[in-house]
């Protein structure tokens, strides 16, 4: 074992004693690092690429969109070969960019110049932050920290209108949170420019004196449906592995003090028919958020009697014959923040724990604390919260710990802890996990948890839950798989899990082709694929093994196809059932004014009735128009229909309409009117929101609302059966 890891496993094994002995999988799993020696394979590669050194700004540049400053009049940095990464693999630039970065006390400075020998065709809007993707923009990915482990993401369309994600090694991209930066850009008969502006308080970092961060540039055309990167992404790599330094000659951190004081007002009416309206219920609310900086690298945040009001509404979804729940992404902002850092590797859509810490369980909470930071190359989290539902019991406490150190770009050791509360019920839970690359295409993770339960009852359970994934990518392969086990006893209270007493495996596989050779053709990649998955799910009393080939196409104009066919079978309440489908998806941006999507699923399914289930047919339709026609207007269509036969009798079990008609004029980069028409025919509802929101910064912002609710009570009449006004205002102040 080679130092770099004997250091590892001994800075583990003292992390593991350091915490409380009720944790024994901490010690277990520490331990398991030496004995298995798994850290022998980590390296590190160099990067060929010189550093990049930024120009330190006597005068701050105006953030305009406009290159008139003097910071931007020398030499911009020296990035020839842009490559694509996405569709394709490594096609070179078709369009020029030019980059510069500067700092001063205060900030870091980027700015872009984007030249397009086409630039009435560049496309861009002016919407809401996070809502521009289809347009043509521009990103930097900073590991400010230079971790290898957490980058900050930061996307601006030629309008200036920013999108930003945290991007974690265990996580990837998370747009949900967002931070106080500023940018503008500007079309010109060039192409179009682009200035950001990042304050130093929102950024985590090492002050000193010749200061390294990990930097890298992305452009993406709309028309073309292309992104660039600069420094080229190999097959299989991403981020961490492609950063290159940059380097400030002195950057001191700006000790972070930020309060946010907030006050809600609501004022709600219900009826439970169309008699007349009873006395409104009004309520007020006063909180207040605080963020310190203890350190250059280490945040302390907590909250009182915090606004944890949902300005945006759940989307509809067909909620019927799921047989598992809804997942929903957390919205709130206190726990936006840093969410990716406590996430286990192996965790995520195709898994069976879609995420090992779902904050969303806290359903109302009243205070919060959460300390983030890095120390070397530690990373370590931890949040706590106490969720007073239901109203009337004795909170429930959650507290979640993590930590990880890095061993290079994207590969890291982890452990977490969580644990919950409630009278004398509890959940414990401690594990860990690792992700680890080797050479340039192959990379794999692993983890490991423990669950230690009791209920109300005094019963008490225990139970463990692996598993270990792999993907490996070079230009024209992609192979990925996983193997995960839970036990019957297992029990996670912060995890989204689907189910537990089930082991199962899955396998893909996919070759790609790159019809266009010229950079010129319609079609930029096809790729055949294979998807098989196997289970044995011992509280069903069965397995499950599903087989779904297939074949994806990526087009210009940001157009993709997807067609496959799967065929297996299923075991559910001691029944095994065939299982199936044929699937068609794709969408084009087909013009700059339109934006279409659609979905199409037909084949055997199950009604998932636990004491009565039978097969049938299930057919399911999505379709999602998005009209802008102006920068400013947004009009959103959305369509979804699902129904379900009997296998037997052929008689229709369900069938359920969800329309959702949303409206969006935004007046500029801060203030949007919004107006959102819904209809669900399976709760047989429709309902009818409004929203002005004036965003400021991350923080300061006004929300004014006003929602009605009308039910189908009797006949085909909708009646109003709720509505609701709702305010709410907060400003971020910055000491």
């Amino acid at each position: 074992m080679n130092h770099l890891c004997q250091q590892h496993v001994k800075s583990c094994i003292e992390m593991a004693w350091f915490l409380d002995c009720r944790w024994p999988i901490v010690r277990l799993f520490a331990t398991a690092l030496s004995v298995f020696g798994i850290c022998t394979s980590v390296s590190a590669q160099d990067n060929p690429l010189p550093d990049l050194r930024a120009t330190h700004a006597v005068v701050a540049p105006k953030i305009d969109g406009i290159l008139d400053d003097a910071v931007w009049s020398g030499d911009a940095l020296p990035m020839d070969k842009w490559a694509s990464y996405n569709p394709m693999r490594g096609e070179p630039a078709l369009q020029r960019t030019s980059v510069w970065v500067a700092y001063d006390e205060r900030a870091i400075y980027i700015a872009f110049r984007c030249f397009d020998t086409e630039p009435d065709r560049i496309r861009t809007t002016i919407s809401r932050r996070d809502n521009a993707w289809n347009d043509d923009w521009v990103a930097v990915s900073l590991d400010s920290s230079r971790t290898g482990q957490v980058a900050y993401h930061m996307f601006v369309n030629p309008s200036g209108i920013q999108m930003d994600a945290l991007n974690s090694g265990a996580n990837g991209e998370d747009t949900s949170p967002d931070w106080v930066w500023d940018s503008a850009g500007r079309i010109d008969g060039e192409g179009y420019i682009v200035e950001m502006r990042l304050p130093l308080e929102s950024i985590r970092f090492r002050s000193g004196t010749d200061v390294r961060m990990g930097i890298m540039f992305f452009r993406r055309i709309s028309r073309l449906g292309v992104s660039w990167s600069w420094p080229e992404m190999a097959p299989g790599q991403w981020v961490f592995e492609t950063h290159v330094p940059v380097v400030f000659s002195e950057l001191r951190q700006r000790r972070v003090f930020e309060v946010i004081p907030s006050a809600v007002f609501s004022r709600n009416e219900a009826r439970l028919n169309s008699g007349p309206w009873p006395d409104a219920l009004n309520r007020s609310d006063f909180g207040a958020s605080i963020k310190y900086g203890l350190t250059s690298t280490v945040t302390l945040d907590a909250t009182i009697n915090p606004d944890f009001s949902q300005v945006e509404s759940d989307a509809f979804e067909v909620e019927v014959n799921q047989r598992f729940p809804v997942f929903f992404s957390e919205k709130r902002p206190f726990f936006m923040e840093g969410l990716g850092l406590f996430n286990l590797a192996g965790t995520g859509y195709d898994s069976t724990m879609r995420t090992a810490v779902h904050t969303r369980h806290i359903i109302d909470p009243g205070t919060g604390a959460k300390l983030t930071g890095t120390a070397g190359r530690q990373t370590f989290a931890v949040l706590s919260a106490n969720d007073q539902f239901p109203l009337g019991e004795k909170s429930r406490i959650f507290t979640i710990g993590r930590a990880t150190r890095n061993y290079g770009p994207g590969e890291y050791a982890g452990i977490l802890l969580t644990d919950t509360e409630f009278r004398n019920e509890y959940n414990r839970v401690g594990g860990g996990d690792i992700a680890l690359r080797h050479g340039e295409h192959f990379r794999w993770n692993s983890s490991f948890l423990s669950s230690y339960s009791r209920a109300l009852d005094g019963e008490s359970k225990q139970g463990i839950g692996t598993q270990g994934s792999y993907n490996f990518n070079t230009r024209r392969v992609g192979i990925s798989g996983q193997v995960e086990h839970y036990d019957r006893g297992f029990q996670m209270d912060t995890a989204f899990i689907n189910r537990v007493g089930l082991t199962r495996g899955w396998q893909y596989g996919e070759y790609q082709f790159y019809p266009d050779k010229t950079g010129n053709g319609r079609v930029k990649r096809i790729a055949p694929f294979v998807w098989i998955t196997g289970a044995k799910d011992r509280v069903q009393s069965g397995t499950e093994l599903f087989v779904l080939p297939g074949i994806r196409f990526n087009f210009t104009r940001q157009g993709f196809l997807r067609l496959d066919f799967g065929r297996g079978h299923e075991t559910f309440a001691g029944q095994r059932f065939t299982v199936g489908r044929w699937h068609a998806d794709g969408g084009a941006q087909f013009y700059r004014w339109l934006n279409v999507y659609g979905q199409f699923d037909r084949g055997p399914g199950i009604f998932y009735d636990v004491n009565n289930p039978f097969g049938g047919t299930r057919t399911a339709t999505f379709l999602r128009v998005t009209l802008q026609p102006s920068e400013k207007l947004n009009h959103n269509l959305t369509y979804s229909f699902q129904d379900f036969s009997h296998g037997d009798t052929g008689t229709q079990v369900y069938d359920v309409h969800v329309v959702n008609l949303r409206n969006t004029y935004q007046f500029n980069k801060q203030f949007l009117v919004r107006v959102i028409a819904q209809l669900d025919t399976s709760r047989h509802r429709v309902l009818g929101d409004f929203l002005g929101s004036y965003e400021l910064v991350p923080g300061t912002v006004v929300h004014l609302g006003y929602g009605s609710l009308l039910e189908q009570l009797v006949g085909d009449t909708y009646t109003p059966v709720a509505r609701a006004l709702f305010f709410k205002a907060s400003y971020l102040a910055r000491f």
